[in-house]
C-alpha cells in the first residue's frame, strides 16, 4: 500500500498510508489529509488510487498543485514523486517499486495519435478517474476472467492492428478528446466511459452510446472510441 510523508519547511511531520480510494487535501478538517495552512484552498487536492496507479488531482485551488516542481491538474504518482501544496510537501512512497505487482499495471492506447503504442502510466488522463474506482471496487477480489480478449483496429492507419487485453484495466483513446477503459472481471470483459472530452460524449457499442454504468463486452462487438473503430474479439 503506498505511503505518504508529509513535510513544512523540511521537517517531516506524519506519514500515512493511501488506506482510501480517494484522499482529498485542504485547510478544511474535513478532508482526508488536513493542512492547517492559508495557501491552501479548504479542498485542494485529492490523490487518486486504482489497483497499482496512484493519481494527484489538483480541484481548481486557489493557489495551485505542483508535483517535482511543475504546475499540474492531473498526473500518474510514481515512488519517490513530491507534490507541493502551499508550502507543504507530500512524498508519494510506494513500497511495491521494483517488485512484482498482484495487479497488471494501467496503461494507455493513444489509438488516435500513437497507434497501437502501449505506454503505462500515460501522464496526460484528464477527468473522472474516479468513475474506474467505483467499478473496480464493485469486482470480486481481484479476480479475473481466465478467457484473454483482444481487439482490432478496424479504422484509420491503424487498420488491421491487434492488442491483446493482458491487463486487468486497460484504457483507450485519447486525453482530451475521449477516454474509456476495458476491465477485466470474473464475469467477463466490460467496457467504461472515462472522458468524452469537451462534449462528454460516451464510447460507441454496436453503434450506441454506452451509459454511465459498465457496459458488458460480447465477442464481435463493434466499439469507437475517440473516433477510431475496433472490434472486441472473445472467442
Amino acid at each position: 500500500m503506498p505511503t505518504i510523508q508529509i513535510s513544512l519547511n523540511g521537517e517531516v511531520e506524519s506519514e500515512l498510508q493511501l488506506a482510501k480510494d480517494t484522499m482529498t487535501i485542504g485547510r478544511k478538517s474535513d478532508n482526508d489529509i488536513h493542512l492547517d495552512s492559508l495557501a491552501i484552498s479548504g479542498h485542494h487536492a485529492q490523490i487518486v488510487t486504482i489497483l497499482n496507479n496512484s493519481f494527484i488531482e489538483d480541484l481548481n485551488s486557489t493557489n495551485g498543485t505542483y508535483l517535482n516542481g511543475s504546475l499540474i491538474k492531473k498526473n500518474v504518482l510514481e515512488n519517490g514523486d513530491v507534490i507541493k501544496v502551499g508550502q507543504h510537501e507530500i512524498k508519494f512512497i510506494t513500497i511495491s517499486a521494483g517488485a512484482e505487482d498482484n495487479f497488471e499495471k494501467t496503461m494507455i492506447i493513444n489509438t488516435a495519435a500513437i497507434g497501437m503504442q502501449e505506454t503505462e502510466g500515460n501522464k496526460a488522463i484528464d477527468k473522472s478517474v474516479g468513475k474506474i474506482v467505483a467499478e473496480i471496487a464493485s469486482s470480486d477480489s481481484g479476480k479475473t476472467s481466465q478467457k484473454i480478449a483482444k481487439i482490432r483496429i478496424v479504422s484509420g492507419a491503424n487498420n488491421g492492428k491487434e492488442l491483446t487485453l493482458t491487463k486487468v484495466l486497460t484504457t483507450l483513446g485519447k486525453p482530451g478528446v475521449q477516454v474509456a477503459a476495458i476491465t477485466r472481471r470474473p464475469t467477463g470483459y466490460f467496457l467504461i466511459h472515462i472522458d468524452g472530452g469537451d462534449n462528454g460524449e460516451r464510447p460507441h457499442v454496436n453503434n450506441e452510446e454506452i451509459g454511465s454504468k459498465a457496459h458488458p463486452l460480447k465477442n464481435n462487438d463493434t466499439l469507437e472510441v475517440a473516433e477510431v473503430q475496433m472490434i472486441f474479439l472473445f472467442e
